[in-house]
């Protein structure tokens, strides 16, 4: 008001001015109450309608489940999980909105819910929380942490939704006051100094936002699985052609197809026969993703047909789908494949493997003859070639359709290659300490041989400058040998020579005279 001096009517006038003042605001504070109220009815009213809504989606997702199993049982289980959690957090929120009002004598007359000492108690403790502050702050926070837990990968837009709904301020656990720019607790931001009648909405507004919640999990789960029966990730490439032989020259007839893999396009039976014999489940085919796997045997050359129905689950009604196929298990070589396993050339005194075998005709029915050849099983052999420089195996068979097949192959004949002999497993010529030297083992080795053969050494003979040579029976040095390298002075070259090795499995072969091993004394 003017200052300066007034007249007794002036400054009854500016008293009225404050009382309408204050009459306007009272009115208005009154209104604003009443609307809060007004708009927790319909928010109450929308989410009986919302429960209703979710409970109809969860009995029919829950038929699905019990008629498909395996399509539907993992998508009714998570969305059972998010039903649960959202039915205790809406609980905890409803149990706190009657303890509000258990001292209102009309719960419907919001303009007497002006005070906020309720919240302002329960909640705070001066300026931090009171223990069922912190309980109202972690029962939100876990249902979101958890809600988020349960929601896929693949639903990155209801996460965003989830995390917004739920928000508890910045990583300091505060927000912004946009009207001043002053941070302060989201808790006291929400719910301190506000009337009654204001978080009383505030926290019905919770719950449509837990219903809301649901209802987006449930839908974005069915849509996900729509979206995943169809993605090509569950699809596979299948060749189908008229025929799976075809001769050289001859044009192929087939095309590419696409084939469903994933766990839902499994069928629940199967009805089929081979040339009119019915097939057993569990014995000739298996039920798996995607379709069947056969067990049966390719059986004689010629046409095969493959005919019958897998049946699938759709929508609770069993769904047939028809199957004609053939396959073929004509092949017709003109030579046979005789091949050595380790090397072109066998080696005498050693077991060569090799494989023989003739396209089209099974491994019994193959005849293969040479010098040192057995058979091991099927179309494995062995070769233990005896004297001179080639041996020729001749391998032979009956095509189904009569032709007689028979080829040879010619080998070359080698003697195993010279070995070489070695101190502690080094060969050539070496240093090492005299002590080293005195408790070594001597060897032979076959350096590049492809086959794995045990050596052993009977004896050799050891020579240290300026000393007899000693002659020494096993494969280290004895007492002779010993005295004599007791003598020898660094730097001297001791020599180990006419090495006497052969194999272990095998000492009848004579083998090749052994390379000697030179060791230099380092002391």
């Amino acid at each position: 008001m003017a200052s300066g001096k007034q007249s007794p009517r002036q400054k009854m006038i500016n008293l009225m001015y404050l009382i309408f003042i204050a009459m306007l605001a009272l009115n208005m504070s009154k209104e604003v109450l009443a609307a809060f109220g007004l708009m927790n009815e319909k928010l109450e009213a929308s989410n009986e309608k919302m429960t209703a809504n979710n409970s109809d989606f969860f009995a029919g997702l829950e038929t699905k489940a019990s008629e498909d199993k395996l399509k539907y049982g993992p998508l009714f289980e998570k969305a059972r999980e998010v039903k649960q959690l959202s039915q205790d957090y809406y609980q905890y929120l409803e149990g706190l909105k009657k303890e509000m009002l258990k001292d209102q004598e009309d719960p419907n007359n919001y303009v007497v819910m002006d005070k906020s000492d309720f919240l302002d108690q329960k909640f705070f403790q001066g300026d931090k929380l009171s223990p069922e502050g912190k309980k109202f702050l972690s029962s939100l926070t876990n249902y979101r942490d958890q809600i988020l837990k349960v929601i896929p990968e693949n639903m990155d837009d209801i996460k965003g939704s989830v995390k917004t709904r739920f928000e508890t301020g910045g990583p300091d656990g505060k927000v912004e006051r946009i009207r001043d720019g002053v941070k302060v607790d989201w808790m006291n931001y929400h719910f301190e100094g506000y009337p009654m009648v204001a978080s009383l909405t505030k926290i019905t507004q919770l719950q449509a936002d837990v219903k809301a919640t649901e209802q987006e999990i449930l839908k974005g789960l069915l849509e996900g699985n729509l979206t995943s029966a169809v993605s090509l990730k569950n699809f596979s490439t299948l060749l189908d052609q008229e025929k799976s032989v075809f001769y050289a020259g001859e044009k192929f007839k087939g095309s590419l197809v696409l084939g469903k893999t994933d766990k839902t396009s499994k069928p629940v039976k199967a009805d089929l026969t081979l040339d009119g014999r019915k097939l057993t489940e569990g014995k000739d085919y298996e039920l798996e993703a995607g379709g069947v796997k056969l067990l049966v045997s390719a059986g004689a050359a010629g046409d095969h047909e493959l005919k019958g129905q897998l049946i699938y689950m759709q929508d609770g009604n069993e769904v047939p789908v028809e199957v004609n196929n053939t396959f073929s298990t004509i092949n017709k070589p003109n030579a046979a494949v005789i091949a050595a396993d380790k090397m072109n050339v066998v080696y005498r005194g050693v077991a060569n493997p090799m494989t023989i075998s003739i396209p089209g005709i099974p491994d019994n029915k193959v005849k293969a003859s040479a010098p040192g050849l057995r058979q091991v099983k099927g179309s494995k052999y062995i070769m233990n070639p005896g004297k001179g420089r080639e041996v020729t195996i001749s391998a032979s068979g009956v095509l189904p359709d009569g032709t007689r097949i028979s080829t040879p192959a010619t080998f070359r004949i080698k003697d195993i290659p010279r070995p070489g002999g070695t101190v502690r497993g080094e060969a050539g010529s070496i240093k090492m300490p005299r002590r080293n030297l005195e408790i070594a083992t001597i060897g032979a080795m076959l350096e590049d041989f492809d086959f794995d053969l045990n050596l052993a050494v009977s004896g050799f003979k050891f020579k240290v400058p300026g000393q007899p040579t000693v002659e020494v029976n096993g494969n280290k040095l004895d007492a002779r040998a010993k005295s004599a390298l007791k003598r020898a002075r660094r730097g001297d070259a001791v020599q180990i020579f006419d090495i006497k090795a052969y194999i272990t499995n095998n000492r009848s072969y004579k083998l090749k005279k052994v390379s000697p091993v030179v060791v230099e004394l380092t002391n």
